[in-house]
C-alpha cells in the first residue's frame, strides 16, 4: 500500500512539472520563421530593430550560404514584427556574395548600416555601408565601393579579416568603425558616415577571434568579442574608447550547436539584454543554420558584467 502511495504522489508531482513546462513559454529563440545569425540591434524611439544574416544553407550543405540581411522589430523583446527584406549583397555591384555581419547605427535621421561582404575585384573580405531613412529600409549602397578593403589592413595575412563591423557614436559625436578577424581595428568615420578618418589602428586582445561589439554602460566602454573557436563571447573595458582595454574575462560560454557566438549588448526601457545565436533550433539547426535568441545581462557594483545565463525561456 506504501507503494502504491508513493506512485500516486511521483505520478502527481510529475503531471504538475509538465504542466509547468509550457512550450508556448519558451521565447528563444527569437525568430522562428527562417535561419538568422550575426544579430545586431539598434534602439529607437520606442522600439529595438534586429538586423541579422539570412542563413540559408539547406540541410545537406555545411558552409554559410547568406545573400541577404533582415529585419525586425520589437516593442517589448517578447514580440517581433518580421519587416520587408531592406538589404542584399547584389544591392552592392562592387561585391560578389556572403552577406555576413553587420550594425545599423543612427545619426541625424539617417540609419547607417555597415555589413561584410566578398568583394567582387579586390581579394577577400571587404565593408560597405547602405543608408536609408528607415530603420527598417529599403537600404542602398551610400558609397557605390567599399569603405574597407583587404588590402588596407596588414596586421594579418588571412583574407577574412576585414569582416564584422561594429560602430558606434562617442558622446563627443565622433563615430569609430571597429572590425576584425585574428586582429581587432579600429578607425574614426567621418561625420558623414562614409569615409575613413585617419589611420586604421590595432587592438592585442587575448585569443581574439572576431565578432567585436562596441557598447558603454554608465562611465565604462565595454568592447566584447568572439574569443577561441568554437567561440565563446569575452570582453574588455575602458574609461575611453580608445583604450588601454582591461581584459575582464568571459561572458558568454558557447552557445548550443554552433561553432560561432555573435552578440548585440543594448539598454532597452531600463533592462539590459545580449542577443546572440545558436545552432540549437529542431530539426535542421547547426552552425550554418542559426537562430537568434536574447537574454537578460546583469552588471556587477564595480561595472564588470555578469556571466549571461542562456535560457530557453528567453524574455517572459
Amino acid at each position: 500500500m506504501k507503494n502504491i502511495v508513493s506512485l500516486l504522489v511521483l505520478l502527481a508531482f510529475c503531471q504538475t512539472v509538465q504542466s509547468q513546462i509550457d512550450p508556448t513559454k519558451f521565447n528563444n529563440p527569437i525568430i522562428k520563421d527562417q535561419y538568422t545569425g550575426d544579430p545586431a540591434a539598434l534602439v529607437y524611439k520606442d522600439k529595438v530593430y534586429l538586423y541579422a544574416g539570412h542563413d540559408e544553407a539547406p540541410n545537406d550543405f555545411n558552409f554559410y550560404k547568406m545573400n541577404e540581411w533582415v529585419v525586425y522589430s520589437s516593442s517589448d523583446m517578447k514580440k517581433w514584427e518580421s519587416h520587408p527584406v531592406p538589404l542584399k549583397v547584389s544591392d552592392f555591384a562592387w561585391a560578389k556574395g556572403d552577406a555576413w555581419a553587420s550594425q545599423v547605427i543612427e545619426r541625424n535621421g539617417k540609419f547607417y548600416w555597415y555589413v561584410t561582404v566578398e568583394h567582387g575585384s579586390v581579394h577577400g573580405k571587404s565593408i560597405g555601408v547602405a543608408v536609408s531613412d528607415s530603420p527598417t529600409g529599403p537600404f542602398k549602397d551610400a558609397l557605390g565601393k567599399a569603405l574597407i578593403t583587404n588590402d588596407m589592413t596588414k596586421f594579418t595575412d588571412i583574407s577574412w579579416d576585414d569582416i564584422d563591423p561594429t560602430v558606434y557614436i562617442d558622446t563627443d559625436g565622433q563615430a569609430y568603425l571597429f572590425w576584425g578577424n585574428t586582429a581587432c581595428h579600429y578607425a574614426k568615420l567621418k561625420e558623414n558616415m562614409t569615409e575613413i578618418d585617419g589611420e586604421i589602428h590595432h587592438i592585442k586582445l587575448p585569443n581574439f577571434t572576431e565578432a567585436p561589439w562596441i557598447h558603454k554602460h554608465k562611465d565604462w566602454y565595454y568592447l566584447s568579442y568572439a574569443y577561441e573557436f568554437p567561440e565563446k563571447i569575452a570582453y574588455a573595458m575602458s574609461k575611453s574608447i580608445t583604450g588601454p582595454w582591461e581584459f575582464k574575462g568571459i561572458l558568454n560560454e558557447i552557445a548550443g550547436n554552433s561553432n560561432t557566438n555573435h552578440q548585440a549588448i543594448i539598454d532597452f526601457k531600463g533592462q539590459s539584454y545580449f542577443i546572440y545565436h545558436n545552432g540549437a533550433s529542431i530539426p535542421h539547426g547547426g552552425s550554418f543554420r542559426r537562430s537568434v535568441c536574447v537574454d537578460k545581462l546583469y552588471y556587477n557594483k564595480d561595472g564588470t558584467m555578469k556571466r549571461v545565463v542562456m535560457t530557453s525561456e528567453g524574455i517572459q
